[in-house]
């Protein structure tokens, strides 16, 4: 029963690491596809899309959908829209390799935001990763030469870390009212329809989809969206909670690796040495690093 128990343990962190592998490879999907297709209308397809196939998998409760579900996930669809936006279309003037380590800067500011929110103060382990993550993105900023190396993209990511963390709470606060997989396909289709409203407006008109773009676009859908959102939702009850934080941190790590290779990105040792050191306070504050850290902290 025990060894039983300890395979359903590993085969959960496989695939958790499987779920960190698909989303690193969202960041040169979605730098590839912006190639060919608007940041808001890449968005639309990518969310209206996953969400209506997501919906069709788990169609038996889905038809148990309430009007408060709506509304909660329409808000927290708000959320996931703006810090989306702010993402995609800061990828356009920067890096994916970089946006990767950028956007785990989310983690750091979590539990200062919930302190700001419900007044809860951070630990001494939260203080000591955001003054670590600091370091790292200020080492980003400047090149070799101490020239400043920090753009409209990078600034875009930032905010849009700020964005993210601020979904999660306002999952947080909608959680235990409505089921989690009736949840996220409503904040995904309120993210597609608010994606595409806004790309109807702001962005020239859309013109399909360039070959591309296809395949691009199809891996945001399938492999980072859905098959992620499910293998996160189904190993997570199975998972050792001690493993899922380092695991799904991985992102950032599997991100820069893979846009290097499939986007040919410079990776200066500048960018090596601030992104190791963002991962490390990512790894401080998601796993407590209890081999290093005393209860004390």
């Amino acid at each position: 029963m025990e060894a039983h128990k300890n395979r359903k343990k590993i085969t959960a962190d496989l695939f958790l690491l499987l779920a960190a592998l698909l989303w690193g490879g969202g960041y040169a999907a979605t730098k590839d596809a912006l190639n060919n297709v608007t940041p808001l209308y890449m968005m639309a397809i990518r969310f209206l899309c996953a969400g209506v196939l997501i919906s069709i998998i788990f169609f038996k409760i889905m038809i148990k959908i309430h009007l408060e579900d709506i509304i909660r996930g329409s808000i927290i669809g708000i959320f996931l829209f703006l810090a989306y936006t702010a993402q995609t279309i800061g990828l356009n003037y920067t890096t994916a390799s970089k946006q990767s380590f950028l956007t785990s800067v989310y983690v750091i500011i979590l539990p200062f935001l919930y302190w700001a929110i419900f007044k809860n103060k951070p630990t001494h382990r939260a203080v000591i990763s955001a003054v670590i993550a600091l370091t790292g993105i200020a080492i980003l900023s400047f090149k070799p030469d101490m020239q400043l190396n920090i753009n409209v993209g990078d600034w875009l990511t930032l905010l849009s870390a700020v964005l993210f963390a601020s979904h999660i709470i306002s999952i947080a606060c909608f959680a235990r009212k409505s089921n989690p997989i009736i949840l996220s396909v409503v904040q995904m289709l309120f993210a597609g329809i608010f994606s595409l409203l806004f790309a109807i407006i702001f962005e020239p008109p859309f013109s399909g989809i360039h070959h591309d773009a296809i395949f691009p676009i199809f891996y945001l859908v399938v492999f980072s969206t859905m098959i992620g959102f499910l293998i996160q939702n189904i190993a997570q009850k199975y998972a050792n909670p001690n493993h899922v934080g380092i695991l799904l941190s991985l992102e950032s790590v599997f991100g820069a690796i893979i846009s290097l290779i499939f986007l040919n990105e410079i990776f200066t040792l500048n960018m090596a040495i601030g992104c190791g050191i963002i991962f490390l306070s990512v790894l401080i504050s998601e796993t407590k690093l209890k081999f290093t850290f005393k209860k004390s902290l």
